[in-house]
């Protein structure tokens, strides 16, 4: 008895293409930006979901080397700065950010 078996045999081509890097990235910042409750932010306005949009679009203006996000905690919405990973992050980032928003305040929202 005898038996004969053939395998296929294929090379496989992987290109990257530029695109799916793009969503890559965009999803890692997507990521870093969801509310991680155990480190710390600097909140600069709650109220309005407008003045709120407002503030965030003022914000990105001034400051590009922060990130700021929009979370609502009924009533109001927050605009959040951060996260920061330790409270002397948050202080460096608070003693820029409240010459321009006097009422800017370092938190760590609870879990």
């Amino acid at each position: 008895m005898s038996s004969n078996f053939y395998a296929q045999s294929s090379n496989t081509i992987t290109t990257n293409d530029s695109k799916i890097n793009n969503l890559l990235e965009e999803k890692r910042k997507i990521n870093s930006k969801i509310t991680i409750n155990d480190q710390y932010k600097v909140q600069i306005y709650h109220g309005d979901i407008e003045t709120a949009r407002k503030t965030l679009e003022d914000f990105n203006s001034k400051f590009e080397d922060y990130d700021g996000t929009i979370v609502f905690s009924s009533p109001n919405y927050k605009l959040w700065i951060g996260p920061f990973k330790n409270r002397i992050q948050a202080t460096k980032a608070w003693s820029e950010i409240k010459e321009s928003y006097s009422r800017a305040l370092i938190i760590k929202p609870s879990k």
